[in-house]
């Protein structure tokens, strides 16, 4: 069979004995690999991989993300080509089925190392060791050493990269392992973090110097908040433990400025280089331009409101409870020692069976001898026998649908809370009421819940990162004219359609990995500019905005170009059709402190927006000793020097 790969320079040529195991015992152990009719093929197959080498290494750069440069190479294997075997993963799995996956892996790293060596690429070589392999008895760690010597490379160059392809369990040998390798000089990392069996321990185990994150974790971070925040403790992890952090999978421009703004030290995927015979010792000019880019990327939001992160049991009270058997005169004594007692649950075996209140019984008792009648009697007499019961884990938006949909007397006599059928306290609307307008005010805080837009702490978080970034960009504060009226008119429902479809028009006329759009509440928003060309997108904006209101208003409205209706003093005041009004700020590093700051000086620019009449764009130049002036196009256009 003719050898399909280049020759191999004579330096890297090895006679039979120097091959990781002698020929006459691959033939006896080849001879007898368990194998049937369906994997005779693959078996003679893997015979010939070995025999002739028929291995490509391939080399995929990894690069620093902060100075741009290749700083080494993941080698890779491939079988022939033309061959089931080509993908490492089936090579290996046949191979393993042959009881062969040491020697394939020792012929895997030799070639790799040699070809390596023979291209001379520069920086480290992270060469893939599977820690099976690194706790096999027969101690063969030297070998590896060995081929490193041959082929005239350092070992501190060479970095074992341990990857996982079913669980390791037997820690203290893969220590004592890795402890051999290092004595050696060797650097040890760890693939696939978070993808692995077992890859956490491992990295508590081994502490290695490497890291590699799972590709799974890093494709699509720019759209995923959950992603972004494994990576995040990922790298506040690795900057604890000293340890470098290299994001696998990179695939797209806003992947590979997000992972270098999470500080991420090293990058490796299609984005950068694809695995190569030959690769690149350099990277393209326009990728080393995008690293070195002023800016911050977009970070994610997690725009879902968490109403079922808080539980009834956030309500609990504490209520001593009283058994079926308690007499009346009883419970009203406990309503007369406390005043502040409202409800009495009465629970039978742990169970509870009803309610009493403090009003119901008083009042009973209050009427001519039904106490001498009735004191005496069971406490069931006068209980509420349907209250309300949820469980301590029923979500609070849950819970108030419940109440919503119940009697009405639920709201005012409170709730029974049980932990799995047994009566462990009270709760009551009040407190449901508080926890809920309490979440609501977070959830907006973080996510507006009309047009889901990030809320006010991730526009201040975006603004602080633009400033640390000490990259210039523009704050863009927009606010909708006559908008108060016409929600009055007009209703909330229309008033709320009118704010979303403006989200919907700045978020549309905004570059999603460069400019950030937040809605601050109401009919106020504000834009984070990075892209060069602002002026146009916001003068893009303020047409799309005047094509979408007409719609709104009835026929004689839009005919009159607007209406009359009262304001807060019943005077009848003529209101002109909704507008827009933009008002930015150019912010340059070193003028701006805090998002304090510029929050005060974007209102200020919007404040002049909202003075020139119609759809306007004003623009803040104070910090240029100029004179004011109207751009033209209708005067919906001001820029201040």
């Amino acid at each position: 069979m003719s050898n399909i790969f280049p020759a191999i320079p004579h330096r890297f040529k090895f006679k039979e004995p120097t091959l990781p195991f002698a020929a006459q015992d691959l033939q006896v152990m080849l001879s007898t690999a368990p194998a049937n009719d369906q994997d005779d093929h693959l078996v003679q197959r893997l015979r010939e991989v070995i025999l002739h080498r028929q291995l490509t290494p391939l080399f995929q750069p990894i690069i620093d993300m902060q100075r741009g440069e290749i700083v080494g190479y993941e080698g890779l294997i491939r079988g022939p080509s033309d061959s089931p075997l080509h993908a490492p993963l089936n090579l290996f799995k046949v191979a393993r089925a042959c009881g062969l996956s040491v020697e394939v892996e020792h012929l895997c790293r030799r070639i790799t190392l040699e070809k390596f060596a023979e291209l001379q690429l520069p920086g480290k070589l992270f060469l893939n060791v599977s820690p099976e392999c690194l706790v096999q008895s027969g101690q063969r760690h030297g070998e590896t050493l060995g081929y490193i010597h041959e082929v005239g490379i350092n070992p501190d160059r060479v970095i074992i990269e341990l990857t996982e392809s079913h669980p390791t369990y037997d820690y203290d040998l893969l220590r004592e392992a890795v402890r051999h390798y290092r004595a050696m000089g060797f650097v040890i990392a760890i693939d696939d973090l978070g993808e692995g069996f077992s890859s956490l321990r491992l990295w508590s185990e081994i502490r290695p110097e490497y890291v590699k994150i799972d590709m799974h974790f890093v494709q699509g971070i720019n759209q995923d908040p959950i992603k972004l925040q494994f990576v995040r403790s990922i790298q506040e992890i690795a900057e604890k433990s000293g340890t470098i952090v290299i994001a696998e999978g990179i695939e797209t421009d806003a992947e590979l400025l997000m992972i270098r703004d999470l500080g991420v030290a090293c990058g490796q995927g299609y984005k950068i280089a694809r695995p190569h015979a030959n690769p690149k010792t350099r990277l393209t000019g326009d990728l080393f331009a995008q690293l070195r880019r002023n800016g911050v990327s977009i970070y994610p939001t997690d725009t879902r409101l968490s109403h079922e992160v808080l539980t009834a049991g956030k309500l609990l009270r504490h209520v001593k409870e009283v058994s079926p058997n308690t007499p009346n005169n009883r419970i009203y004594e406990m309503f007369k020692n406390d005043p502040g007692l409202q409800i009495i649950p009465v629970v039978a075996n742990g169970i509870p069976v009803g309610l009493i209140t403090r009003a119901n019984l008083i009042d009973r008792f209050a009427r001519p001898y039904l106490r001498e009648l009735h004191g005496k009697k069971s406490c069931t007499l006068f209980m509420d026998a349907n209250p309300l019961i949820a469980d301590r884990s029923t979500p609070l938006h849950a819970l108030s649908q419940l109440i919503v949909d119940g009697d009405r007397h639920h709201l005012f006599n409170g709730f029974i809370i049980t932990d799995n059928g047994r009566y462990v306290g009270m709760g009551n609307a009040h407190d449901l009421m508080r926890e809920i307008t309490q979440m609501q005010i977070n959830a907006a805080r973080y996510a507006n819940p009309l047009t889901m837009l990030p809320g006010n702490v991730p526009i201040d978080e975006h603004i602080d990162r633009l400033l640390e970034s000490q990259a210039p960009f523009c704050v863009c504060y927009i606010d909708l004219d006559h908008f108060k009226p016409y929600n009055d008119v007009y209703g909330y429902r229309k008033g709320d359609d009118m704010i979303r479809l403006t989200g919907k028009i700045l978020s549309a006329h905004s570059d999603p990995q460069r400019d950030f759009v937040g809605h601050i509440g109401g009919d106020d928003f504000i834009m984070l500019f990075q892209s060069e060309d602002w002026e146009q997108r916001c003068l893009s904006i303020i047409d799309a905005f005047a094509e979408i209101v007409p719609p709104f208003y009835g026929e004689e409205h839009r005919r009159m170009g607007g209406y009359v209706s009262e304001d807060r003093r019943g005077r009848r005041v003529f209101h002109e059709l909704a507008t827009i009004s933009l008002g930015l700020l150019k912010v340059k590093p070193g003028i701006y402190g805090s998002h304090h700051q510029i929050a005060a000086a974007a209102a200020d620019a919007k404040k002049q927006a909202k003075k020139i009449p119609g759809n306007s764009l004003f623009i803040e130049r104070r910090l240029a000793p100029s004179v004011p002036e109207v751009m033209p196009d209708d005067a919906r256009t001001s820029s201040s020097a």
